[in-house]
């Protein structure tokens, strides 16, 4: 299975029934006078250009990365627009407006049962090609139900009482403009942990270490440091072997690490191995 063909499929898919549930949400929102469904559309349509951004990341997964990171700015994009249609909501709902149809509803439900489907998906093959973007994306397929479910309350209690209560549906648009911005942040915050070469947990570096620390010749591990790139892991190594040992001793010992590591470890891309000496006296491990 190829994870990138796989992750791209996916995407791909996300897409498109994105892509329809937004205009059947906006559509019918507009249609039925309901505020929370338009607005559960404009979120739809902002899970679009998230999984149109996964899809283009999954397509330079396997290249260099480069200074170009436009996450950053989708994510300030999500936030000015979630304000904007918190803000307009709540306009409306200080004006006369007409209760929603009933049938504003059915897009709601159809897209809580959809996105509930696709972010179980998204969470296995994420997990299954050791796909970042992808886990992210299902989340984000988790926030979309949440404002489903927002809009959906909005709309039922508007029906309960259209007189009384006509104004719910109008907050209930202004709820979900505030899950979009909470979903802008969120990107945001992705986005600068990427530009700081966030490294993997502890435990996971600590695997890294163990099987280096498995290499016959090997007496140390100095340090240890790794950087995604596209769906994996490259590893900076700094290992400690016998002072006395030939440069040809140490850099088969280097090499035999790199492998097994690559071998061990599926989300390690690569490994690059510094051969330090060995003192006794060296203080700690990173």
């Amino acid at each position: 299975m190829n994870p990138e063909r796989v992750g791209r499929a996916i995407a791909i898919a996300s897409m498109v029934v994105s892509a329809l549930l937004a205009t059947a949400k906006i559509y019918i929102g507009l249609k039925a006078n309901s505020t929370a469904v338009v607005s559960d559309g404009l979120e739809s349509a902002g899970d679009l250009l998230a999984s149109g951004l996964v899809f283009f990341g999954l397509l330079i997964a396997s290249k260099p990365p480069d200074e170009k990171h436009p996450y950053g700015h989708v994510g300030m994009m999500l936030v000015a627009s979630g304000a904007l249609i918190s803000f307009r909501s709540m306009e409306r709902a200080s004006e006369g407006q007409h209760a929603p149809a009933a049938y504003a509803m059915w897009p709601l439900v159809a897209s809580i049962a959809i996105k509930g489907g696709m972010s179980l998906t998204k969470r296995y093959y994420a997990r299954k090609i050791g796909s970042s973007a992808l886990l992210a994306d299902a989340w984000n397929d988790g926030v979309d139900i949440l404002s489903g479910v927002t809009a959906l309350a909005a709309v039922a209690i508007t029906l309960s009482d259209p007189v009384q209560l006509a104004a719910a549906d109008h907050i209930g648009g202004a709820a979900v403009g505030v899950i979009i911005i909470v979903v802008g942040f969120r990107v945001v915050r992705d986005t600068t942990l990427q530009l700081m070469d966030t490294m993997p947990d502890p435990d996971s570096l600590d695997h890294i270490r163990q099987v280096g620390l498995s290499v016959p010749g090997v007496l140390g591990v100095e340090k240890c440091f790794a950087r995604k790139t596209g769906l994996k892991w490259h590893v900076d190594l700094h290992l400690e072997v016998d002072p006395e040992m030939s440069v040809f001793e140490s850099h088969e010992i280097a090499t035999q690490a790199r492998e097994k590591i690559k071998s061990e470890i599926d989300w390690v891309a690569d490994v690059l191995v510094h051969v330090e000496p060995h003192l006794p006296t060296r203080a700690g491990t990173l």
